[in-house]
């Protein structure tokens, strides 16, 4: 077109590009090659390319024209319409990314963005002044170039390469009057032209006279009007009628590629503009005040379109972003392994994992089959209902049974421990009668959830009280039907256990205490979840690599729980090959001067309440409309850790270090014999190891009850004021099925503290030669080994007598 059909240049918007990006796949390689770079980011650099390609292709234009035409414009982004600074910052980056000196960069403007255009200009940064639609717009628009070169002047610096166009929007004014005028349709179509002519003549006065030929000496060139939406949207117009009348000197018309073949068939090319302005009382003023009579008052509708136009370009911009999104997790919805790993065998482990995307289509379909139990068990008369499973199996029912009531349906516990002084308790508060007990283990093969069925099954051997949530083929579902369990629900197998939450694993439990299942899972929009949990992911994931790595959850109150299953998802997903993100749950906020720079904040509230960050961190907000909204949350994060991983460039659907500690636990139960004891505890030495950037974390083989729970809490906020580090808190051996993977798995920047204590009381394991008092001990000596052996930073403290008592203790050594 340049060579053979007289183009003189290039625009583009955020509109344009989310057309181009959305419509085929031209993008797509240099979208995939770049995708972990933040969304918009990753904008930047297709649409700086594109345009550094176009002011090539229009470079001898630039050149013959003596740098007056052959310009190809670059837009800053829509949202920073109001913000003077960040546009000017914007304009100043894009500016410099393009490196040619034919591009534009075009800035919105509104009232705000006025003196960032007068900024730039006096940088010598080439604008096109684009969303103008009013005179007083154009006014000042003009008086911010001339300034801007006077500027320059007067410091002595050239401006004779300096260009500018100051772009109205013609066409969108008739939009806007047209429907107005319907008593006056001899005026309909003619706003339009009769505004951009009163801007003509302005352009004239302007750039002629004194201040100007002063300024014309010194090289510049006037600021030409470039006329834009210029393509008619009423079928009714000629298709070339403001191409045909707006033609003129020191004029500029941007048409999209239907006007080009419309202008090149039938234009009629004249000097219409000078036509107008030798009879501006009758072409224009009558027009202008005819409409005035009419009612129309030009000043509002400028405002009108100018308010809409950033809007509408606002929206093409989140269209566009969440395109590109879209675009980028096609790779995971169509299970591609290499968007993780390219290795084959990583890909087999990849692809055996990613049934959690498609769970959402079979929960929905099992919905009234779940409800309809849900009602059965109620009318049987049980009013309890006891889940025995560890990690996957019970951190997501932990988060129903904390967030939600059980007014219309069974109280639900989850006993997700082998400390025999919980079980015991539990124990106490229960009619049997009335329980239900679920036991649930994707393997089938888990330990703790094993013992506990046989400890409960000695006391109530009744398989009407039990059902079974596992995976196909497991030695679970072979014992169920042994043991004649009233139902066993079969999970689909490719789900890993921590990406489970709307499975049955998370929505059984949730459909018995009453939670409405079809209400959970109808937040889900699978298409703007994904697009959120891949940028949400791709946050998290650079921010780590940058050396925020411990993403702190800050939650509403009602969803404190939601970090229990935040800290296994992330923990166990990331962190192995010594790489991971370090989920921070629970902790208390404190003052700003506690947090080192590691820290990346996660405010998730509930309406307009939220949690606040500390001043001076960066911190995402996750808006939820009510509880509800879990559902998304879990898809949500869910998607963003996947994404994470693969911005790490590590596979997040393993857990190759969590075998460890289970298998020193049997070699310890195997020995029979009595464990070396560890060092004796020496709090200075622990101390003196832990450095900026480290995690404490406090692991707790102990009862967890209100009071241990608070008392931890003192402890590790104690810690955390002390040495300015984050700091988790555990209770084994669920965190062994948590953040266990992280622990040894992950960076060397753990510092450990394990408390061990001797329970109150003990309870056998019908069908073991070891009791779970027993069964605790080895597992956190296990766990111990464990972390020696990875050359971790660890210390014990085994407390004597009662475990409360043992931590004040502890908390006044500190």
């Amino acid at each position: 077109m340049v060579r053979e059909d007289g183009l003189r240049g290039l625009t583009s918007n955020p509109t344009i590009f989310a057309k181009a990006l959305s419509g085929g796949s031209d993008y797509d390689a240099d979208i995939f090659k770049n995708w972990s770079q933040p969304a918009g980011q990753l904008f930047i650099g297709l649409m700086a390319d594109d345009i550094q390609g176009a002011c090539d292709v229009l470079r001898p234009v630039y050149d013959s024209s003596k740098m007056t035409d052959g310009f190809a414009s670059i837009e800053v982004f829509p949202d920073l319409a109001r913000d003077m600074q960040g546009t000017l910052e914007q304009a100043r980056m894009l500016w410099t990314k393009v490196a040619r000196p034919n591009v534009m960069v075009k800035i919105p403007s509104t009232p705000e963005c006025i003196p960032a255009i007068h900024a730039a200009l006096s940088e010598g940064i080439n604008i096109n002044i684009t969303l103008m639609f009013g005179f007083d717009s154009y006014r000042d628009v003009v008086e911010a170039y001339l300034t801007a070169l006077e500027k320059r002047v007067a410091q002595a610096q050239p401006i004779n390469q300096l260009a500018s166009v100051a772009s109205l929007f013609v066409s969108r004014v008739d939009t806007k009057v047209d429907p107005r005028l319907e008593a006056d349709p001899e005026l309909q179509g003619k706003a339009g032209i009769a505004n951009a002519r009163r801007m003509y003549r302005h352009f004239q006065q302007q750039f002629s006279g004194a201040r100007w030929e002063k300024l014309k000496a010194k090289g510049a060139q006037p600021q030409r009007l470039l006329w834009a939406s210029t393509s008619t949207k009423n079928p009714k117009y000629p298709d070339t009628l403001y191409a045909d009348a707006l033609i003129g000197p020191y004029t500029v018309d941007t048409m999209p590629d239907q006007t080009v073949a419309a202008f090149r068939d039938h234009g009629h090319p004249a000097d219409r503009l000078n036509e107008a302005m030798a009879s501006y009382a009758t072409e224009v003023q009558a027009v202008l005040d005819a409409l005035a009579k009419a009612g129309i008052d030009m000043d509002q509708v400028s405002r009108e379109l100018q308010d809409e136009g950033v809007a509408s370009f606002e929206k093409s911009y989140v269209e566009l972003i969440r395109g590109l999104a879209n675009k980028i997790a096609s790779r995971v919805w169509q299970k591609d392994t290499s968007f993780w790993t390219s290795d084959p065998a990583a890909a087999k482990i990849v692809g055996n994992r990613l049934g959690w995307l498609a769970i959402l289509r079979t929960m929905r379909a099992a919905t009234t089959d779940l409800v309809a139990f849900a009602d059965q068990c109620k009318r049987k008369g049980l009013t309890d209902a006891v889940l025995l499973g560890m990690g996957g199996s019970s951190l997501a029912p932990e988060v129903f049974a904390q967030t939600f009531d059980h007014e219309t349906g069974l109280a639900v516990h989850v006993l997700d421990t082998t400390d025999p002084d919980q079980i015991a308790d539990l124990e106490a508060r229960l009619k049997l009668k009335n329980t239900l007990f679920i036991v649930s283990s994707k393997s089938g093969g888990t330990i703790e959830p094993n013992s506990l069925f046989a400890y409960f099954w000695s006391k109530l051997a009744d398989g009407d009280h039990y059902i079974a949530i596992t995976d196909a083929g497991t030695s679970l579902e072979a014992l169920a039907k042994e043991h004649k369990f009233c139902r066993v629900f079969t999970n689909p197998g490719d789900i890993g256990g921590r990406y489970s939450a709307l499975s049955y694993f998370g929505l059984v439990p949730a459909a018995l205490q009453g939670v409405d299942i079809a209400r959970l899972l109808k937040a889900v929009d699978e298409t703007n979840t994904t697009a959120e949990g891949l940028s949400l992911g791709i946050t998290i994931g650079r921010y780590a690599l940058q050396g925020r790595d411990k993403l702190t959850f800050l939650t509403h109150p009602e969803l404190q729980s939601l970090g229990l299953w935040l800290e296994q998802l992330i923990a166990e997903s990331t962190g192995k090959q010594g790489k991971g993100i370090v989920p921070i749950a629970g902790e208390a906020i404190g003052p700003a001067s506690v947090y080192g720079s590691d820290r990346l904040f996660v405010r998730i509230g509930i309406g307009d309440s939220f949690p606040a960050a500390p001043d001076g961190s960066p911190s995402v907000k996750i808006p939820m409309r009510d509880r509800y909204d879990l559902g998304r949350e879990f898809f949500r994060w869910e998607f963003a850790t996947a994404a994470a991983g693969a911005v790490l460039g590590i596979n997040p659907f393993d857990e190759p270090n969590v075998q460890e500690s289970k298998e020193n636990t049997v070699r310890v139960l195997a020995e029979a014999k009595p464990e070396a004891a560890p060092p004796a505890f020496d709090l200075k030495a622990w101390s003196a190891a832990i450095r900026p950037g480290d995690y404490i974390a406090l692991m707790a083989y102990l009862e967890r009850t209100d009071e241990i729970e608070g008392l931890l809490e003192e402890i590790r906020i104690a810690l955390r004021d002390r040495h300015k580090v984050a700091t988790t808190v555990g209770f084994g051996p669920r965190f062994l099925h948590s953040t266990g993977q992280l622990h040894k798995g992950g960076p060397n920047t753990g510092v450990f503290l394990q408390f061990t204590y001797t329970p109150k009381r003990d309870l056998p394991i019908p069908g073991k030669k070891f009791s779970f008092a027993t069964l605790l001990a080895a597992q956190a000596t296990g766990d111990y080994q464990s972390l020696v052996q990875h050359q971790r930073r660890v210390g014990r403290v085994a407390l004597a007598g009662d475990a409360a008592a043992g931590l004040r203790q502890f908390l006044r050594t500190l």
